[in-house]
């Protein structure tokens, strides 16, 4: 199977169902304007993705999986608009972009990522028919979970409370399981869910995504030194600006690169037992070489 096609074809779902999701709500001065400029400003749609392929790996329906893999990257830009606020990290450029603040205002720029969250929720249960309600029920609380205090939000914290000072390996790691390991973690998540998968299928897809998701920002901690503005489409060099402790000021490139392998190999292995894995298989050796 051509994995990179199939790769596109996801993405061209979530793009097509992000566009039009809003497109009949009553107008509100700009705020759709605002949650649509970064909503649509391209990136990987690495985690929708993973939504839908593990629905489709335990058997699911794609299509009823597609509201809650769009929920997922509401969620993820909702963050990414505030990320970027003068008030947290002070950047100017997102996906190649100016970023949100930069085009509509401070003001804005945060209700537009109020939106998006509070949406991502009313997306998953607006287009729940047809799903039993207790699945729908155990996705509001795996994503809501993975995007709160415990999850993603409690990592921002760890994140600029580590901000001067050195963090250990241990610090690290926590750290990263919240802040960008939890959504991952909890998109993978939600497509066994809505497939009905079992608990011990959940189990492996949750090891797997944490693995990956490791693997994920140690590749990004790399690449803030390696690459450039042009290819990753936002700043390099700010997490050595802003004195923040990463993987690479841990460990050093390359034993980065060597943790990268290992849970990717990590994270394979996780699989091991289940049926119809090569995708995800395929995609996590993917993600390891990346290079934006």
């Amino acid at each position: 199977m051509d994995y990179n096609k199939l790769l596109q074809e996801d993405c061209a779902l979530v793009e097509d169902f992000l566009s039009k999701c809003f497109a009949k709500r009553a107008k509100y001065g700009q705020i759709y304007e605002a949650m649509q400029y970064s909503l649509m400003a391209g990136g990987k749609r690495i985690r929708p993705v993973l939504t839908l392929e593990t629905c489709r790996m335990c058997g699911g329906d794609v299509t009823a999986a597609l509201p809650f893999a769009c929920a997922v990257e509401m969620v993820h830009t909702y963050s990414l608009i505030h990320d970027d606020l003068p008030c947290m990290d002070d950047d100017d450029l997102r996906r190649g972009k100016p970023t949100n603040h930069k085009v509509f205002g401070e003001a804005t720029a945060v209700l537009a990522g109020d939106a998006l969250l509070t949406a991502a929720f009313e997306i998953m249960c607006e287009y729940a028919d047809g799903i039993e309600p207790g699945r729908v029920l155990a996705a509001v609380d795996c994503l809501s979970h993975a995007a709160g205090a415990a999850g993603m939000i409690g990592g921002q914290m760890l994140d600029m409370d580590g901000e001067s000072r050195t963090l250990s390996l241990e610090e690290l790691e926590l750290l990263q399981s919240l802040k960008t390991g939890a959504l991952i973690r909890a998109a993978a998540e939600l497509g066994c869910i809505v497939a009905g998968g079992d608990e011990a299928t959940r189990q492996a897809v949750r090891q797997y995504a944490q693995c990956v998701g490791r693997a994920f920002q140690v590749r990004d901690d790399m690449l803030d030194v390696t690459s450039s503005a042009q290819v990753l489409g936002k700043p390099i060099g700010s997490d050595a600006e802003n004195e923040k402790s990463t993987f690479v000021s841990a460990l050093g490139l390359e034993r980065c690169g060597q943790l990268v392998d290992q849970l990717t190999e990590q994270a394979i292995t996780a699989f091991n037992g289940l049926e119809n894995t090569e995708f995800h298989i395929w995609l996590a050796r993917l993600m390891a070489g990346r290079e934006y």
